[in-house]
């Protein structure tokens, strides 16, 4: 080694992370070991892909070499298996942020989620799409070589590791740009020296790559002497442009696992070809798993966007709503102006016209296969429906057929999920409102005194548990004609609906109870905003309720616990004169009475869900009337 080299070379340690990553690699017991080709080849095409992107305003980036592939040859005596790509490479800062650090989304996620069990454990390494990583599931030590496009030949990098906690970094002469990467195969992993064995794995995980992906083997030549021999493996055509009758199921899960870095087939995809005002074609995916980055409304992975077959940006912001940045695949416009810069193509008006249409599509096959495929939509709701909700407030354009597929909890399910269509298909005979209830939990949902009466009266009432439902109702204000109305807020006028069993005695007379009314209204003064009598009771003592045009208590904690600014209102308390212990509070002295009034507020704030003022007088009340034998 010259001094020149020795000077750049350098010995680095893993970020943490990716150091607990590679040890989950190495002693993987994944069962699909083929998946780290199908991953090194799909990066070497993405390279290939943005050196296509930015040699559209610096042609000089092919350097004489336009003709983009990826070649992939094993060394049986040396027991390598070697991936070379002519993209855009690296540089040397480059190399040491894309394979040194894992800056991805999920990442904190996916290693809480990681139990010690080395089966269950291997499972997570497709959902996570390790990329580069995963070449450590076969080898025990890989070589990088890259130079990126545009640098000369004495500014390549070459990268080593074994996959424990360091790695070397050196400066290289190499004269072709691109990314060569030798993977040196552990014992047990001699079958990808198999020269039908790799072609197969392209084959099957690789076919739709539009660039040619070519096996590099050796062979005789006339003179009997060994030559190099290259067989193209793949169809090297773009999927999404050959016609649907072409294509086979097998062939589009395929390609969803390479556009989408998942290990799993997806739940459904819809494949169109629009002309018109603007020519496109899409292939859109519903995955059958949340992605670790589905939290993170900034992420930029899912939707491809291509014109005539160059990739131009992949950005779900821009190609999908947030509410839909759970879908993967590619949009390929044939209209739009190659030598545009993101930031205009992003602002366009023909932009905003395919990105429109590939939401309609996208709301017709969640349609689909909610009406067809309810099983499956199931799983749909179960990973993606808390982002769907995000669409009421954001698409009002689309906000009813989003509607349409939200799902909710309710009184009167268990285990299943109701549409607001099944809610408003078996409303009660002159019931004209569509109820919910927003809570914290759902036991704390079904356990809230507002409830009563719509349980004697037989009415369904939908039980609201996510943080986003709080959104949702905010700004879905109907749907179907009937209006949605929160149980907890303004007053509850049931009476003409027919009650599910035979009704109870009546209440006391409102007008006969004025005086009690009057003194918890003096008592509570400076604690409620109001004090009546209650039509939503029918066990509970009492209950917290909203006025009208006042934030209810849930989206007020919420909010605070988001350290927002809430403005200041006070809860009406809501008495059941029938109850025993309002009876009893007729009789008692003026100092009793609102020691008595304090504590059913407080019992009210408690069922509520909130948290009392004073914590210490509360016990304090209780103690002293069991104490005196209340």
């Amino acid at each position: 080694m010259t001094d020149t080299a020795a000077a750049t070379k350098e010995t680095l340690g893993f970020q943490a992370e990716v150091k607990q990553l590679l040890h989950l690699m190495i002693h993987s017991l994944y069962s699909h070991k083929d998946i780290f080709l199908r991953e090194l080849i799909s990066n070497a095409s993405d390279a290939a892909d943005k050196l296509r992107f930015e040699a559209l305003s610096d042609p000089a980036l092919y350097e004489d070499d336009a003709e983009l592939k990826i070649r992939v040859s094993v060394d049986k005596d040396a027991g390598t298996l070697t991936i070379r790509d002519n993209g855009i490479g690296m540089s040397r800062q480059e190399v040491i942020e894309h394979i040194g650090t894992i800056a991805k989304s999920g990442t904190r996620e996916f290693f809480g989620k990681l139990t010690g069990d080395q089966q269950k454990d291997a499972q997570l390494i497709g959902q996570f799409g390790v990329g580069f990583y995963s070449s450590f599931i076969v080898a025990d030590r890989v070589t990088l070589t890259t130079r990126r496009a545009g640098l000369t030949h004495e500014h390549g990098v070459r990268w080593e590791s074994d996959g424990s906690g360091e790695y070397t970094l050196e400066t290289v002469d190499k004269p072709t740009r691109g990314t060569e990467i030798v993977l040196h195969l552990k014992e047990g992993e001699r079958e990808f020296l198999d020269d039908w064995r790799v072609k197969s794995v392209i084959r099957e995980y690789s076919d739709h790559i539009a660039i040619p992906v070519e096996f590099v083997g050796r062979d005789k030549n006339e003179a009997g002497e060994e030559v190099e021999k290259a067989e193209t493996v793949n169809r090297a055509n773009a999927l999404w442009t050959r016609a649907k009758s072409e294509i086979t199921e097998d062939e589009y899960k395929a390609f969803y696992k390479h556009v989408g870095h998942d290990y799993e087939d997806p739940l459904a995809w819809t494949h169109v070809k629009v002309e018109g005002r603007q020519d496109y074609t899409a292939l859109l995916y519903v995955p059958a798993h949340a992605p670790f980055d589905l939290w993170d409304r900034d992420a930029k992975t899912g939707v491809k966007l291509y014109v005539k077959r160059v990739f131009i940006m992949e950005d779900a912001r821009k190609l999908m709503p947030a509410y839909l940045r759970f879908i993967r695949g590619v949009i390929d416009a044939a209209d739009l102006p190659l030598n545009v810069s993101r930031e205009i193509l992003q602002e366009t008006r023909d932009m905003e016209m395919i990105r429109n249409g590939c939401v309609r599509k996208t709301l017709d096959l969640l349609d689909d296969i909610a009406e067809n495929r309810k099983a499956d939509y199931a799983k749909v709701w179960e990973h993606f429906g808390k982002v769907l909700k995000e669409g009421v407030g954001e698409d009002y354009a689309n906000k009813e057929r989003i509607a349409r597929l939200l799902r909710f909890r309710s009184t009167t399910t268990d285990e299943e999920t109701v549409s607001l269509a099944d809610y408003v298909g078996r409303m009660k005979e002159g019931q004209d409102k569509i109820y919910y209830l927003t809570a914290e939990t759902l036991a704390g949902a079904k356990a809230s005194p507002h409830l009563e009466v719509f349980r004697k009266k037989g009415v369904e009432v939908l039980l609201l548990t996510d943080r986003v439902d709080e959104w949702v109702v905010s700004n879905l204000f109907e749907f179907d004609g009937k209006p949605l109305a929160s149980v907890a807020k303004g007053q509850v006028d049931l009476s003409s609906v027919k009650a599910a069993a035979e009704e109870a005695p009546a209440e006391p007379a409102e007008a006969a109870a004025g005086p009690l009314l009057e003194r918890l209204k003096k008592a509570l003064a400076g604690r409620a905003k109001d004090v009546r009598a209650s039509h939503r009771l029918v066990e509970s003592p009492a209950c917290l309720v909203a006025d009208e045009g006042d934030m209810n208590a849930n989206l007020a904690r919420m909010l605070k616990s988001m350290g927002q600014t809430v403005p200041e209102s006070k809860p009406i308390l809501e008495v059941n004169l029938a109850h025993p212990l309002l009876k009893r509070l007729e009789g008692e002295s003026d100092a009793r009475f609102d020691e008595l009034a304090g504590l059913l507020l407080d019992q009210a704030v408690l069922l509520d869900g909130g948290q009392l003022e004073d914590p210490a007088g509360f016990v304090r009340r209780v103690n002293d009337l069991l104490f005196a034998g209340a």
